[in-house]
């Protein structure tokens, strides 16, 4: 939660393009070095004559990101021919939100490219007419459109991690409109039923992928939709909660590691903060419910924590 007077858009998880890595090209020159460092474990082979550095982060989500990206980067430097970055590929290009990736690279192009799956164990290949609207660029590197890329992910992924990319995507100022003309335009295809009931719940004021996704463990539980970004009036100040609902007095906060990263202050004055801000919020009569992202693991006890809160407002008065 924040305590600004007026919200700010761009406070939240960043929705910023990343930066392709860089990648090494085989020579004949170097050869006994790269076999070297491949065989030492320092170097990998990522596509013929492409190769990167072993990835090395502290969470798993980062790590398949961050081989993703080299996937990508490779493809850049090998592939030919016409071709678009897709789905949860072009999601991650965006800099969108994604939960869950399966760490593929995923291409959409014009015609069949007639290439054995099996050959390409971390691409997935698309093919499918691409209207001009539909395409862009980022940085030179061929993407879907925001819109396209949006209800690419709201048709093939889960409800969860799809919802998590619409919401990135309206936060990036997507065209609900666009979007909704996008699957009209996909009528009969896989997965436009689900895209459908998916685009209405979607929202531009989800702050980081984990509010989004406690979002989704409210509605997939059939619990009322909760509203996001809260301003609530304490006798300490304005704050602002993450989401939840406003009549009951019931909040839900998620603790990223953004919030505790440095870029809000000492992460010990930030922690000192949120609890002041909690008991005043308590004081005011708020239940807040707090969740990170090892919380996630079980997404039923999500539930079960929010549906006690609930029943507990609903509660006759002693």
């Amino acid at each position: 939660m924040t305590n600004t007077q007026e919200r700010p858009r761009d406070v939240g998880v960043s929705l910023e393009p990343p930066e392709l890595p860089e990648v090494e090209r085989y020579s004949r020159g170097r050869r006994h070095e790269i076999e070297a460092r491949v065989r030492d474990g320092t170097l990998v082979r990522l596509r013929t004559g492409v190769y990167g550095p072993r990835v090395v982060e502290d969470s798993v989500a980062k790590r398949v990101q961050a081989r993703m990206l080299q996937q990508v980067r490779a493809a850049v430097e090998r592939l030919r021919g016409e071709f678009w970055f897709s789905h949860v590929t072009a999601a991650v290009l965006w800099g969108c939100w994604t939960w869950k990736s399966d760490g593929l690279v995923h291409l959409t192009e014009l015609s069949n490219p007639s290439i054995r799956r099996s050959s390409e164990r971390m691409m997935r290949r698309h093919w499918t007419p691409l209207p001009q609207r539909d395409r862009s660029s980022i940085n030179g590197i061929p993407v879907t459109s925001l819109e396209r890329t949006a209800v690419d992910c709201a048709r093939m992924l889960r409800p969860g991690p799809a919802l998590v990319v619409l919401d990135a995507a309206l936060r990036k100022r997507a065209d609900r409109r666009l979007m909704a003309t996008i699957l009209e335009e996909s009528r009969g295809k896989r997965g436009v039923r689900q895209a459908r009931e998916l685009l209405p719940l979607a929202v531009a004021t989800s702050e980081s992928p984990g509010e989004s996704i406690v979002r989704w463990v409210a509605l997939d539980a059939g619990l009322r939709p909760p509203s996001t970004a809260i301003p609530v009036v304490t006798e300490i100040g304005k704050f602002w909660v993450d989401l939840g609902w406003e009549d009951l007095k019931i909040g839900i906060e998620f603790d990223g590691e953004e919030k505790y990263s440095g870029k809000y202050g000492e992460p010990a004055e930030v922690r000192r903060q949120e609890r002041e801000r909690q008991a005043a919020l308590e004081r005011d009569g708020w239940i807040i419910l707090r969740f990170r992202w090892d919380d996630f693991l079980d997404l039923d006890t999500i539930a079960e924590e929010v549906r006690r809160a609930l029943a507990h407002r609903h509660a006759p008065a002693k």
